[in-house]
């Protein structure tokens, strides 16, 4: 991280992470500081006359009035280029890796290591020749950054000009000159990596409609609920409804091409069970290292207040860098709550008017920025590719409580809501997703998506299993009342049956080798057989079976274990259990009514 000025103030005043500086010449607002002879990070929030307000992304602890800080002449940027991959950053992109060989454990105050490896040299492929004129968001060529993941060395968004050099195939660092762009009379090399605001979207050709599902691999979610690449997402819970598990699941099984997982606020012991875990995981697709295509940031609950703020940007700019190379890219905040805490104590410090809850009144603007950067895109550069960027935040609302600021505010800028029932998780039914409080808007955006690439009847199945868990949960007044036995025994089918949906179908044990993940096809057999229990048992019942004996087919407990027994390669074996489940019906037909055919 070069120091680019000699510009110097003096501290003043300190108040926690927020400073005041006199005489700071050539300050702008949100560019990076170095504070003190510890030379921390920081930030310029604020400018009047003379007087700049600084905000600290370190421990101020020993830091005295007089001491000096001073301007790097550019906002807090990220690197980015290859290297990025299977690495933990803190919210200011500094490569704790690298720092826990340096200083151990516990992170040193005023550490400053580049965020990519000067070092490692990288098989670097052209793409272009010398005279091609190239525009901002082409490649100049390719880095196989993982074996998962090939790396565009892109133009930056705000260049364009002619190729005047070009690098053969070799091995190069990322400070070497791989190519060198010129326009008008301006000559720019460009390395492997470069800068950009974390607070500055970076740019697109224009947005297009999301078309296809960000497969969870969690059947409630991927079939009552569905987000599409490029849409948002809010999943707000209590504490142990989770939260962090559903998280934690996106990011390994989720159909994205790169994740990048910020743990923002969070306890320090559930990121390092996601740092533990993760290495061991292998990519459902291709069987490699789960780790070759996520990023993780790193900032706990014991790490500074203020970094908090800049973590989400950090992830935001980096998930947006690999969307511009034509990636699909998933970004997962846990939690915003944290994030907003963070804004909170920050606006208390520079005493601020509070809003509802104490909470700043540009809350709304702070959120507005992080989910708006979200969506499906062509890209930038003389081919524009699709591509998109799919945000997902937490939020851990006080006592469950969905009326607090941060969720509501929340809910304005997002089109998919994953509520966490308490109730459920505290009856042990995971994932807590609520079918009453939840929703999503993403429906009419997938739906050609799993007609064309899956099968037909995911809508139908969704708009039907809505229906009897809508059904369901209206006669459970009445059940209090009079006991389910006195109901008529349509309605006593259709409740047994939204039991059975339930118990086989929405609970998911995130950590069964089988259930952990269902494929998109395993989701539309099980929903199939259900409706097909659902519907030959209204028909046997209009046909004089008695329910008892629709209640007490063997293929019941088969279907509540497909879930558990029946793996994402052996569907054949749902089959066979909805071909023997028309046999026994066939049979009590005979039996106890009408002899007929059992409809298909």
């Amino acid at each position: 991280m070069d120091i680019l000025s000699t510009d110097e103030g003096t501290i003043t005043a300190i108040n926690g992470p927020i400073m005041r500086v006199e005489n700071l010449e050539g300050a702008k607002i949100r560019d990076m500081v170095l504070i003190g002879d510890m030379q921390l990070v920081g930030e310029i929030i604020r400018l009047s006359e003379n007087v700049t307000t600084v905000q600290s992304y370190e421990q101020t602890e020993g830091v005295h009035l007089g001491e000096k800080v001073q301007t790097m002449r550019r906002p807090l940027s990220m690197e980015l280029g290859p290297g990025l991959l299977d690495q933990i950053f803190d919210g200011i992109q500094r490569p704790l890796k690298e720092i826990y060989k340096q200083t151990g454990s516990f992170v040193s105050r005023g550490i400053r290591l580049p965020a990519l490896d000067r070092s490692k040299s990288w098989e670097f492929t052209p793409i272009v020749k010398i005279g091609d004129e190239l525009v901002g968001g082409d490649a100049v060529g390719m880095v196989q950054e993982t074996p998962l993941v090939k790396h565009y060395i892109l133009v930056p968004p705000t260049l364009k000009g002619t190729v005047t050099f070009i690098q053969d195939l070799g091995n190069y660092t990322v400070d070497e000159v791989v190519a060198t762009v010129a326009s008008r009379n301006v000559t720019n090399d460009l390395k492997m990596y470069h800068y950009w605001s974390i607070r500055t979207p970076r740019p697109y050709h224009n947005r297009t409609l999301p078309f296809e599902p960000l497969i969870t691999g969690m059947r409630v979610l991927d079939l009552l609920f569905p987000i599409a690449k490029g849409g948002t997402v809010a999943v707000p819970g209590g504490f142990g409804t989770g939260k962090t598990v559903v998280m934690h699941n996106i990011a390994k099984w989720s159909n994205a091409d790169i994740i990048v997982y910020i743990g923002c606020g969070e306890r320090g012991n559930e990121l390092a069970d996601v740092l533990e875990e993760f290495p061991e995981l292998q990519d459902p697709k291709t069987g490699r290292p789960l780790m070759e295509r996520t990023i993780f940031i790193g900032n706990t609950s014991n790490m500074p207040v203020a970094a908090r703020e800049a973590s989400i940007f950090t992830g935001l700019t980096m998930g947006e860098y690999y969307r511009d190379m034509g990636y699909n890219v998933a970004t997962i905040a846990d939690s915003t709550s944290r994030w907003a805490e963070a804004l909170r104590e920050i606006s208390g410090r520079l005493e601020e008017m509070p809003a509802e809850g104490g909470y700043p009144a540009y809350l709304s603007s702070r959120l507005s920025s992080y989910y708006e950067r979200a969506g499906a895109i062509d890209t930038l550069g003389t081919i524009h590719r699709p591509a998109s960027l799919t945000l997902l935040g937490a939020v851990s609302p006080p006592s469950g409580d969905f009326s607090e600021p941060v969720t509501k505010t929340t809910k304005r800028f997002v089109r998919a809501f994953w509520s966490l029932d308490a109730k459920l998780a505290y009856s042990r039914h995971y994932p807590a997703v609520s079918w009453i409080d939840s929703y999503s808007d993403y429906d009419n955006y997938v739906e050609n998506w799993w007609n064309q690439t899956v099968g037909e009847g995911w809508a139908e199945g969704r708009a039907r299993i809505n229906e009897i868990l809508a059904v369901n949960d209206n006669l459970q007044n009445i059940v209090q009342l009079i006991g389910s036995e006195n109901l008529p025994i349509e309605q006593q089918l259709t409740i047994f049956v939204a039991n059975i949906i339930k118990r086989s179908f929405l609970i998911q044990n995130a950590f069964d080798e089988v259930d952990r993940y269902c494929s998109p096809k395993k989701l539309l057999k099980m929903a199939d057989i259900i409706l097909f229990f659902y519907d030959t048992g209204l028909n046997a019942l209009k046909n004089g079976v008695p329910i008892f004996k629709i209640k007490e087919i063997p293929q019941i407990s088969l279907i509540n274990r497909i879930r558990i027994d029946i793996d994402n390669e052996s569907l054949a074996k749902i089959d066979a259990i909805k071909e023997s489940m028309k046999q026994e019906f066939h049979t009590l037909l005979i039996t106890f009514g009408e002899a007929g055919e059992v409809e298909a």
